[in-house]
């Protein structure tokens, strides 16, 4: 039985890698616009008020108002998983959370979407156990390895089975899998999609931080889109033969596509070395704020951010080779990597 990737996209999933790589060269589609947006002091209020002028901007040049459909909510896929020091800003969320209530989303249909329980209390995301305060009052809080948000008919089927992952979460894949108290091999290939951000919401925005990955080339939009928001993915972060692959096929999912309205990164803290787990010693900061429908334009210019800070600093540049996925991700239609012609709306007037 096909999966509803294969169904999606000419059946090229169980063959993982070898179907992407062997696809003609296709046209580059045009680059889509990228918002810039200074930050002073990444404060609640500077932080507000970048994030409002950037939306408005985006809204009278696209024609689209991020306001309310026929579900009423929206969801936000924050990134929490390289641990404590490394995380969507929470400035970030509230600004955002306010513009979109300033448009007409109810308080508890604003909801946020988060992989893992313990990184996301490190975090701050969720409470501690010690405080029991909610950083985020009113607004749902999705952990996705809680299992609770899994729909055993929307799966990613791949030839790597979950004994090879170290760390799954085997209770997710049970849950997802219909409860089961075993999985077979079959199952165990799976990787089930967290719906509420493509099925519940009449749209989603991607909250990325940036690092290097070392079998990715680059963590950023398209990772925490795609294997960050499943179950039984980190196995796919023991393979460089079929991840790069495993991740655009993924954001290639024509559901998830559609609803997927904005990528929105803060370059307060990024990582350009020893990734994906948070290092002090290897991050940097710039006073920007990036949006784009495009995650794979964002990914490809945070890339050459990376890559400049790691030559500065003495490091070997991540290639062409080692971040394949940004490739993969045009050939599927996804994006461009054509940074050479971003069309930039710097909306604070910024060089």
């Amino acid at each position: 039985m096909l999966s509803f990737l294969q169904k999606s996209i000419l059946g090229c999933f169980f063959l993982g890698l070898s179907c992407v790589a062997g696809r003609a060269a296709e046209p580059m589609p045009p680059a889509a616009p990228v918002w810039e947006h200074k930050l002073s002091d990444f404060s609640d209020a500077d932080y507000r008020y970048a994030v409002e002028q950037t939306l408005q901007d985006y809204e009278a040049a696209t024609g689209r108002h991020l306001v309310p459909g026929a579900k009423k909510k929206v969801g936000l896929k924050i990134y929490a998983d390289s641990g404590p020091g490394l995380a969507t800003p929470f400035g970030l969320v509230r600004a955002l959370i306010a513009s979109l209530e300033k448009r007409g989303f109810e308080k508890q249909n604003i909801f946020l979407v988060g992989l893992n329980p313990l990184r996301l209390r490190l975090t701050g995301y969720l409470p501690s156990f010690a405080t029991g305060i909610l950083p985020f009052p009113g607004h749902p809080v999705y952990v996705l390895e809680s299992g609770k948000f899994y729909d055993p008919a929307w799966f990613y089927d791949s030839p790597l089975p979950a004994r090879f992952d170290p760390i799954s979460n085997d209770q997710a894949v049970k849950n997802a899998a219909g409860g089961k108290s075993s999985t077979t091999t079959e199952e165990d290939r799976k990787s089930f999609l967290a719906t509420p951000l493509f099925l519940d919401a009449d749209f989603w925005i991607n909250l990325p931080v940036y690092t290097d990955h070392p079998v990715l080339g680059i963590n950023g939009a398209l990772v925490n889109a795609t294997l960050w928001n499943a179950s039984n993915t980190f196995r796919f972060f023991k393979s460089p033969a079929t991840a790069p692959a495993a991740v655009a096929e993924m954001a290639a999912i024509p559901e998830l596509r559609e609803s997927w309205a904005l990528n929105l990164a803060s370059l307060q803290l990024y990582q350009f070395i020893g990734g994906p787990y948070f290092n002090s010693l290897y991050t940097a900061s710039e006073p920007r704020l990036l949006m784009t429908t495009d995650p794979v334009l964002l990914d490809s210019l945070m890339l050459e951010r990376i890559n400049a800070v790691r030559k500065k600093n003495g490091f070997d540049p991540v290639t062409e080779d080692d971040a394949r996925m940004l490739d993969f991700a045009q050939q599927l239609g996804v994006g461009s990597i054509d940074t050479k012609h971003v069309q930039w709306r710097r909306v604070d007037g910024g060089k």
